[in-house]
């Protein structure tokens, strides 16, 4: 994913925590706060309660996949940070990229529906 498309200071993502509308899903949790910008940023949180670091860094890689998939399709101007939960380790990507796929559209962030 390219690097102006990424979520990394602290205080963006406590303002997401703040202000942010929440989306549940049983894989991960989408928080969604407009930024003023004329793309998306996004922000990728694993806790350390998923696993080790490899385990952690495969969760994250799989959902950044599963986002830049997405990307094309979903409306700019939004800060989204994707918390995975523990139910998505061990999960093939299908599963992740359809998780994805259902947050975004339930978020109302979609502009089509893109395969």
């Amino acid at each position: 994913m390219n690097r102006c498309l990424r979520l990394r200071r602290s205080e963006d993502f406590a303002r997401l925590r703040r202000e942010g509308q929440v989306y549940r899903h049983s894989l991960m949790i989408v928080s969604v706060a407009p930024n003023g910008l004329p793309h998306n940023r996004y922000g990728f949180i694993t806790a350390k309660r998923l696993g080790n670091a490899v385990r952690r860094n495969r969760i994250r890689r799989l959902l950044r996949e599963a986002v830049r998939h997405q990307h094309p399709a979903v409306k700019p101007g939004y800060d989204l940070v994707f918390i995975a939960r523990p139910h998505v380790v061990g999960q093939p990507f299908n599963r992740v990229q359809d998780a994805v796929r259902d947050t975004l559209n339930r978020a109302a962030l979609t502009l089509q529906t893109h395969d």
